[in-house]
């Protein structure tokens, strides 16, 4: 396809490609924006070629969303990158709020144990629904499967994790009838 008709088409198109970039970054106009020009540049410069597979609209859709799950990585990427960094930065003789820190980093090294123990489907929808803020078919779409599967890994996974959880000593909270419920599920 020739440069000036993938431009028209993607003209006509933008509207309802800005739509669907919304959609894939939770309503952030401005993330969407960014995320629907890098994959306007991958369409433009190659990256991304049209196969004639499937409606040109589908392809670029489908090109928008993987634009969008990239950026969503990369987002991550610098945070985790962002942390570790101001973990090394921190001098020894800074106070870390006393013990609360510490416990604190216990309770999040327990929580990424307990979540790296799930299976990997189980991983993946509750990542995209906890921390992604995506609803359950929308991580079955983000993941290539069926919503029934997910809703089954979603609840499975919430299961485990409660109950590897309440193994824990940093995950509980006391209720009024005097029973322990794990605070991160509540």
């Amino acid at each position: 396809m020739k440069v000036t008709e993938l431009r028209k088409q993607l003209e006509e198109l933008h509207e309802l490609s800005f739509g669907w970039a919304l959609t894939c970054c939770r309503q952030d106009a401005a993330e969407a924006a960014d995320v629907l020009q890098t994959a306007y540049l991958k369409i433009l410069n190659g990256r991304a070629a049209f196969n004639g597979r499937a409606s040109f609209k589908t392809w670029l859709f489908a090109v928008i969303r993987n634009t969008a799950i990239d950026e969503h990585r990369r987002h991550w990427l610098r945070l985790l990158r962002l942390g570790e960094y101001l973990r090394e930065r921190m001098s020894p003789s800074e106070p870390s709020s006393s013990n609360g820190g510490e416990e604190q980093e216990e309770s999040i090294r327990v929580l990424r144990v307990a979540l790296v123990e799930l299976p990997r489907r189980q991983q993946e929808v509750l990542h995209l629904v906890f921390y992604q803020g995506l609803t359950i078919q929308e991580a079955a779409s983000v993941i290539g499967i069926r919503v029934g599967s997910a809703r089954t890994h979603y609840e499975r996974g919430k299961r485990r994790l409660r109950k590897k959880l309440s193994e824990s000593k940093y995950f509980h909270e006391h209720q009024p009838n005097g029973t322990r419920v794990p605070t991160a599920l509540c």
